[in-house]
């Protein structure tokens, strides 16, 4: 929004629209040398973009003896490319890279009302960014960039008003992300449950004439159940005949950014030819497998799915998958959220061996973990327990997950509000933003 979107008249009377360069100095960052900088704490704490961003304060990373472009305490940062847009308040002296600029305002305007400002400007500061490489804007379009000024006094209940609303806000949005906490802890209970065969005490004893001979009650698990391996009840890595499978065949092709973490989607809309795959070492699959992550640190995220409706029934995806074809008589579902539990994922992280930062799951550790294992129409009832308290558990999150979007749109109203003069009420006595403007001005003439 500008003078020219909305019209001058739009603003109240005591309003004036201005530029960045007008009301403040602005600092163009550039990174010294990098020889100059250091993790060792010495000199300044040197910032280069929206990576060390907070919600309010940066946190160095690292810091410069050499500093070519400084920022004082109170500085509002704004991220100048790849992203455009985001801001931060410097909380001392620092130096610049050339990944931010530092706006200061002149004649007593604070710094919250910049950074406020600046974030209600946030999307648009964006869209104008532009480049080959990457999206930034230049110095010239940040100075030149129009915003409405109201009187100093006025500043000051803007700033106190939207601090007042974003702790309210705040405090509803930190009860949101409690809620999905205790969600996560309600769905591993579920599953905890579930494999401890809880969740099926009462269908256990309406069937009981149909389990009770199939295998003995042992201390540790319920009546008609025993304990597996997966190599006793799946294929696990099976290979796939690609002599059988024709060059020009499409197929599903499933890299791991697309399979969703801890909810079994998959993203199927990748395909290619067979012809683009053969010679490479993708992991084949089919339908019905079940996909489970091995390396760090998908597997401790939950990247675990049942590959379904495959391009002519075939895949190829990740090298980080364990592909697990079950056997005739064992339900898909029953074990993919037996692979879900935390617990189950936990213990096969100590399992995990390789070079820090890939770590596997060995095929050895898959094969002869132990599986508490009921029979079939069990599995089934179980299945069909697990799944109706998990989507309660799901429309739970939808709406919380809604409560925050609109928590994050009430947040941008609520700054939309204060710079178009309707936060708060105006002051027939404030000295109009016009004079703030000339004195300004002066004080530029004089200090540059």
């Amino acid at each position: 929004m500008s003078e020219t979107d909305v019209g001058l008249s739009d603003l109240p009377d005591s309003w004036a629209w201005t530029t960045l360069e007008e009301i403040s100095e602005i600092i163009l960052g550039q990174s010294p040398p990098s020889s100059t900088y250091n993790t060792d704490r010495k000199g300044l704490p040197f910032y280069q973009g929206k990576l060390e961003f907070g919600e309010t304060y940066p946190t160095p990373r690292k810091w410069c003896t050499a500093p070519k472009k400084i920022a004082e305490k109170g500085d509002v940062f704004i991220s100048v490319r790849a992203p455009v847009g985001p801001t931060n308040l410097c909380p001392e002296k620092s130096c610049v890279g050339r990944g931010l600029a530092a706006i200061r305002g002149l004649s007593g305007i604070e710094p919250f009302f910049i950074l406020y400002l600046m974030r209600s400007y946030e999307d648009e500061l964006a869209g104008r960014g532009a480049g080959t490489t990457f999206n930034a804007i230049t110095g010239n379009q940040l100075r030149t960039f129009e915003i409405p000024l109201p009187p100093l006094p006025e500043q000051h209940r803007i700033v106190a008003k939207i601090e007042e609303l974003f702790t309210k806000l705040d405090a509803g949005i930190n009860e949101l992300h409690k809620a999905q906490s205790q969600l996560k802890r309600y769905r591993q209970s579920v599953l905890k449950a579930a494999f401890e065969g809880k969740l099926t005490e009462a269908w256990r004893a309406e069937h009981q004439n149909e389990i009770k001979s199939i295998v003995p009650i042992t201390n540790d698990l319920p009546g008609g159940w025993d304990w597996t391996t997966l190599e006793a009840v799946s294929d696990l890595n099976p290979r796939i005949d690609k002599q059988s499978i024709d060059d020009d065949l499409e197929v599903t092709f499933l890299p791991m950014k697309n399979v969703e973490e801890l909810s079994g989607k998959i993203d199927l809309s990748e395909t290619k030819r067979f012809s683009e795959l053969k010679r490479k070492s993708y992991t084949p699959f089919r339908d019905g497998d079940i996909l489970f992550a091995k390396v760090t640190p998908c597997m401790e995220n939950g990247k675990i799915a049942i590959a379904h409706d495959l391009k002519n029934g075939i895949g190829f995806g990740s090298t980080e998958f364990h592909v697990i074809r079950l056997l005739e008589g064992q339900s898909k579902q029953f074990f993919f959220f037996y692979f879900l539990q935390q617990k189950f994922r936990q213990e096969a992280k100590r399992a995990m061996t390789g070079a820090v930062g890939l770590l596997r799951v060995p095929t050895g550790y898959m094969r002869k973990v132990p599986i508490p294992l009921p029979p079939l129409l069990e599995q089934q009832a179980i299945v069909s327990e697990v799944e109706s308290r998990l989507s309660v558990a799901d429309e739970v999150e939808k709406t919380i997950t809604a409560e925050l979007k609109r928590a994050e749109q009430l947040r941008q109203s609520i700054l939309k509000k204060a710079f178009s003069g309707k936060l708060v009420p105006q002051a027939p006595n404030d000295e109009p933003a016009s004079v703030l403007l000339e004195r300004i001005k002066a004080q530029k003439e004089i200090v540059f």
